[in-house]
């Protein structure tokens, strides 16, 4: 966390410039980034402290201090621009005030637990043989999503290029985004932590049934949120900015991309699978082959051939029916190890012993 704010701070204004910021707002860009790199630390103890939680099935207190978070920070957000006029700084500081809040709630509660996983600082210290297998799990998925944002930079750098509009029209877009992908990503950490969970246990039966729940129940639930998407589209575009051109942009985002949300969903919850069975290279794999090379390549070698920002839209719904191809491909060819003996043998063995 300390290392995070310290390069983002420093190194915010050179990022923006290879995203090719438009020079009209590169200025209030490098504040709001700046003081948002300010709350890393808070970021990362909120997500160890909710993983810890979620881990042992508690996972309604997590989302009862995100909901207070989000509060707060709408809350903070009308106060500091809407009543202060602190300018777009100060919503990047309402953010990390937020996040400061749901870390503190998260290890509070940690802190008062009578259980197991009860969190005493003083005894707080590093652990070798439980690192490595810490390390071994969470390395993947971390340089899977660090690769990941690193294209969306890129991407986002490509959508610059078609101007202010454009990158407000998308801007506006992300965030209806950020809300419609809450339930696809709530599904696949639950996912993992019960296929995880239940592999623990034995209960090998359960992960076969929370695997198909999983499958059909998050895409059905992502492409109802895709095609309420699509119908609201102006209406909720609007909401963010309300400009003639800006509205086109995010829009016509919507009305390309939304309806693929089933298939962002189903790579997800395989994702998923996968780290909770112990295979998490297989979707670190897929992800950064086809979200991350192929499709930078896609963009960069299409743009240039067609000038035109669907390429840029497109290059999501395509990324996703070929990484669903993959994952499908994977789940009905991969022999999962825990599940290669039913759990009747597991209990016969237990009776003879």
């Amino acid at each position: 966390g300390v290392v995070l704010t310290v390069v983002g701070v420093v190194l915010t204004p050179q990022i923006l410039i290879w995203m090719g910021t438009p020079e009209s707002v590169l200025a209030s860009s490098t504040a709001y980034f700046r003081v948002y790199f300010l709350g890393s630390l808070a970021v990362i103890l909120y997500n160890m402290g909710a993983s810890i939680l979620q881990s042992v099935g508690d996972s309604r207190s997590p989302m009862k201090y995100l909901i207070t978070a989000s509060i707060t920070n709408v809350v903070l957000d009308l106060l500091f621009i809407a009543v202060l006029g602190w300018g777009v700084a100060s919503a990047a500081l309402a953010t990390i005030i937020s996040q400061i809040l749901s870390a503190t709630l998260a290890f509070g509660k940690l802190m008062r637990v009578q259980a197991s996983y009860r969190v005493y600082w003083k005894k707080v210290h590093f652990d070798l043989p439980m690192l490595k297998q810490i390390v071994t799990l969470g390395i993947p998925s971390g340089v899977q999503n660090s690769v990941i944002s690193l294209a969306n930079v890129i991407v986002q750098a490509n959508i610059n290029a078609f101007g202010a509009s454009a990158m407000a029209g998308c801007g506006s877009y992300s965030k209806i985004e950020g809300f419609a992908f809450l339930p696809v990503t709530c599904f696949a950490l639950a996912l993992s932590t019960f296929v995880s969970q239940n592999i623990g246990a034995g209960r090998y039966d359960r992960v076969k049934s929370g695997i198909k729940f999983g499958l059909i129940c998050s895409p059905l639930l992502a492409e109802c949120i895709g095609i309420t998407m699509y119908l609201l589209a102006p209406t909720l575009i609007s909401a963010f900015n309300d400009k003639p051109e800006v509205v086109a942009f995010g829009v016509n985002q919507i009305h390309t991309i939304s309806l693929f949300y089933c298939l962002l969903a189903f790579s997800h919850c395989c994702a998923g699978i996968m780290r909770g069975i112990g295979r998490p290279i297989i979707p670190m794999g897929i992800m950064l082959a086809v979200w991350c090379v192929f499709r930078i390549f896609y963009i960069t070698v299409t743009v240039k051939i067609i000038p035109s920002i669907y390429v840029i839209y497109w290059a999501y719904p395509i990324t996703w029916i070929i990484s669903s191809l993959l994952f499908a491909f994977c789940l009905y060819k991969l022999r999962f190890p825990p599940m290669e003996h039913p759990i009747e043998e597991k209990e016969e063995s237990s009776q003879s012993c």
